[in-house]
């Protein structure tokens, strides 16, 4: 065990505060960041706290810790460090990610927690040069999952410009040497021919999923709103539910999670011949004359999401997606030529993507194994061989 550290009560270490009411009808638009426990929900033109901010959750996000390097607002169903004490914001991050929140709730429908209570927890802190040292170690792998973040989102982005460009604008290679001609969808460029969703693509096609065993499961909230990944699998026996593999789109089929835009294209498989299974509340789509990575752009597309939403009855609340809306969703089927070119530029974007995402997986992973024993002491930052180097407060 380390010496110099003080066994001393939160509360002499920081102080924690109530956020502040913001509600929806009153937010401006501006650059100002709205910083619940969860990270980043939308932005402002007034800042009520100076950054660097740590944020952590108040009620039902308990545990939950965010810090944030600029001037921000915190939501009124969060605490925010009002006071560091002098000690390092960084690693307040991650004391208070090793904290047991969940031993102080206050009875209610929804668990909270009291910040006067969170003030009597015991904890111990090393000086604050020992501290920037510990944070500075951690936040090295932050900061590279910060970056392999940001290079997944223009990946993304990049390869959905490519799809309006090409499939929804026709400015394809080549596209100024081919005549349009009309359809009944207007003008397309010649060659291309139209065709219903259904005949290019399979909509919750076969798959056999064995029942026995432990194989990968993929639950909605799996899924993101605007991102192709796919978090926190989990490891299941049986097989109800949606079945897919490698190449496969997940669609969801049920309201809010459509118009929320959770879609996820699976990737993460180790070979193609591996199948999973996930929420019933899938639909998966799978490629029949066109690549994959073109379905699940087509997907993602204002235009077929539109068309299923459309579709959705049930119970408010419930209402799912018709598979039968597929059928009567016509689209602009590229001939075999621009296929051809796209499959050069796109399919290698989408594998970089999981790479990427593999990479961010194990830095967690290893983040996560390092932040409980460095913040306790346990683990000496001193013996670590690792070169941190320079890294912002």
């Amino acid at each position: 065990m380390t010496t110099g550290w003080t066994s001393c009560l939160l509360g002499n270490v920081v102080t924690l505060k109530r956020g502040y009411d913001l509600p929806r009808q009153v937010r401006t638009e501006g650059t100002v960041p709205i910083v619940s426990s969860s990270g980043i929900s939308g932005y402002h033109d007034e800042a009520r706290v100076k950054g660097p901010g740590v944020v952590t959750g108040r009620y039902g996000t308990l545990g939950e810790v965010f810090y944030i390097r600029q001037d921000f607002w915190p939501l009124n169903t969060s605490l925010y460090v009002q006071d560091f004490k002098g000690n390092n914001p960084r690693f307040v991050s991650y004391l208070l990610r090793t904290l047991n929140f969940g031993t102080q709730n206050v009875a209610g429908a929804v668990p909270g927690v009291n910040r006067n209570v969170l003030h009597m927890m015991r904890v111990r802190i090393p000086p604050v040069p020992h501290q920037e040292r510990i944070a500075a170690v951690l936040s090295t792998y932050d900061n590279l999952v910060e970056n392999s973040t940001r290079r997944i989102k223009i990946l993304e982005e990049t390869a959905q410009a490519i799809y309006r460009e090409w499939f929804v604008h026709f400015r394809f290679p080549g596209h100024k040497k081919v005549k349009l001609v009309p359809s009944t969808l207007g003008q397309i460029p010649g060659g291309w021919s139209i065709k219903r969703a259904t005949d290019a693509i399979a909509i919750d096609p076969p798959t056999k999923v064995p029942k026995d065993g432990e194989k990968p499961f993929v639950p909605m909230s799996s899924l993101s709103n605007d991102s192709m990944l796919i978090g926190d699998i989990e490891s299941r026996s049986g097989n109800s539910g949606s079945k897919f593999r490698n190449g496969d789109t997940l669609f969801a089929r049920i309201t809010p999670c459509l118009e929320n835009g959770k879609t996820a294209f699976v990737q993460f498989l180790p070979t193609d011949q591996d199948v999973a299974f996930g929420s019933t509340e899938f639909i998966v789509l799978r490629s029949k004359t066109l690549f994959p990575e073109f379905v699940y752009l087509l997907a993602r597309s204002s235009e077929f999401r539109g068309k299923a939403i459309k579709s959705m009855s049930g119970a408010t609340g419930r209402q799912r997606v018709q598979p039968a809306c597929f059928d009567k969703f016509l689209f602009a089927h590229p001939d075999s030529k621009t296929l051809a070119q796209f499959a050069e530029q796109v399919p290698p974007t989408f594998r970089a993507i999981q790479v990427l995402a593999a990479m961010n997986e194990n830095l967690r992973a290893t983040r996560d194994l390092l932040l409980p024993r460095l913040v306790s002491g346990e683990l000496d930052v001193n013996e670590l061989d690792i070169n941190v180097g320079d890294v912002a407060a």
